[in-house]
């Protein structure tokens, strides 16, 4: 597992300049209303999605035992950031919340809203030494733990239903020509070729890295992040988004993209039913799918790399995603014992294996030699292989900005995918933000 510090490094590098942009006030008014809370209880946020079955399971294995009880608190996905940000200072502020590490929880540490983790370290060093270290630090602001890692890395991966495809005689494409082929094919036959979660705009944000990525190479987005803006109006930033407008005018998505949702199912509901060939997504798509439809998903769903592009400056292994999801404690909390307690499960045997289940590849020092029992061992060394071989790892866009940047950002990515703005359009508005 050595290369992984590689493509960590350069992921967590890009977390630096990461902000929520909300206003704190400070811990006191969370700290003065703990007491209202009802006794012997914690809350625990998590980003609602088909992955919360492992958090169901953890907190029912936990009151099994503990006379402080947990309540698994799900916020839809949708909503998660913003109900985080309403409620992080007040006296509903959860307990304990999920996260995206970094820069994502630097405001709250900046508001002493967090709880430093050294002392539960201190208590039980399992709490570090079990996670990869470079992912664990992630979530560390100077130099300071503040979260856990709780549920697996996340690149994005492109996803087909295998029975469309073969079909349709066409294999997952190797190269951005492939692509194309394939596209001219497919919608010859009446099959949408690319199913896209347009009304969620993130789904759209993720071609973009990927193209930004294979034609420029990482180092565009890590540029324009550190604040030269100067990179969006580059000779390699305008031939990618010449080649995404190329596969908009294919016809790649179809013309109902802007309605369609992957939150809500819309998408990968596409894709399954075989009314789309294609879908890219995060790795979570494959959990998606196993609850929607289990035998389906044994059979049918297929996956690959984003394809290659001829002449670009981008490695066909890198990777664009998330590199875990994290716990942090709120310091206001009246249990942090039992919040420790619970923590400690984040790295248990049975959450290695029961993530490995749905297929989120956790981040554990274990992790590997679980492998073979995932619901879908091929998938599970699949991510694990192209993880450990990739020499770059970007992080999402709307991640690697400040949070108030994203509104502006999705729009301008929607905008685009719509024909609203062209090239000298996106660029601009990315420039603005």
């Amino acid at each position: 597992m050595s290369n992984k510090s590689t493509w960590l490094i350069r992921a967590i590098a890009g977390t630096a300049v990461l902000a929520l942009g909300v206003t704190l006030t400070a811990c006191s008014t969370a700290s003065g209303a703990a007491s209202n809370r009802p006794e012997n209880v914690i809350h625990v946020a998590v980003y609602g999605d088909a992955g919360n079955t492992v958090e169901e399971a953890m907190v029912k294995k936990f009151n099994a035992t503990s006379d402080v009880k947990v309540i698994l608190d799900r916020i839809p996905g949708a909503n998660y950031q913003q109900k985080l940000q309403t409620i992080i200072s007040t006296a509903s502020a959860p307990d304990i919340f999920f996260n995206w590490g970094g820069g994502s929880i630097q405001p709250f540490v900046k508001a002493d809203l967090l709880l430093p983790l050294t002392g539960m370290i201190k208590d039980d060093p399992k709490l570090e030494s079990s996670f990869l270290p470079s992912v664990f630090n992630a979530a560390a602001i100077d130099g300071v733990p503040y979260g856990i890692p709780m549920r697996g890395t996340q690149p994005v991966i492109l996803f087909n239903n295998k029975q469309v495809l073969t079909d349709a005689g066409i294999e997952s494409p190797k190269t951005w020509d492939d692509l194309l082929a394939s596209v001219k094919i497919l919608k010859d036959k009446g099959i949408t070729p690319i199913a896209l979660g347009g009304a969620d705009q993130w789904p759209t944000l993720m071609w973009y890295e990927y193209m930004f990525d294979r034609v420029a190479g990482p180092d565009l987005l890590t540029k324009a992040i550190g604040g030269d803006s100067s990179a969006w109006d580059s000779k390699d930033s305008r031939a990618a988004l010449t080649k995404l407008k190329e596969l908009i005018d294919a016809g790649a998505f179809g013309s109902n993209f802007d309605s369609v949702s992957f939150v809500d199912g819309g998408s990968p509901a596409l894709l399954r039913t075989g009314k789309a060939a294609f879908e890219l997504m995060g790795s979570w798509e494959y959990s998606t799918q196993q609850s929607a439809d289990k035998d389906w998903t044994a059979a049918n769903l297929g996956y690959a790399t984003f394809p290659t592009v001829t002449g670009g400056k981008g490695d066909a292994a890198d990777l664009v995603g998330n590199t875990n999801n994290y716990y942090s404690v709120i310091k206001a909390t009246r249990y942090p014992d039992t919040a420790r307690d619970f923590l400690k499960l984040m790295y248990s045997d049975e959450f290695v294996q029961a993530q490995l289940a749905i297929g989120n590849l956790t981040t554990t020092t274990s992790t590997e030699k679980f492998l073979d029992q995932a619901a879908d061992p091929t998938y599970a060394a699949f991510q694990f292989t192209m993880v450990q071989d990739a020499p770059a790892f970007q992080l999402s866009w709307d991640q690697a900005y400040p949070q108030s940047a994203s509104a502006d950002m999705h729009t301008a990515v929607a905008q685009f995918f719509s024909g609203k703005l062209d090239v000298d359009g996106f660029i601009a508005a990315m420039q603005a933000l």
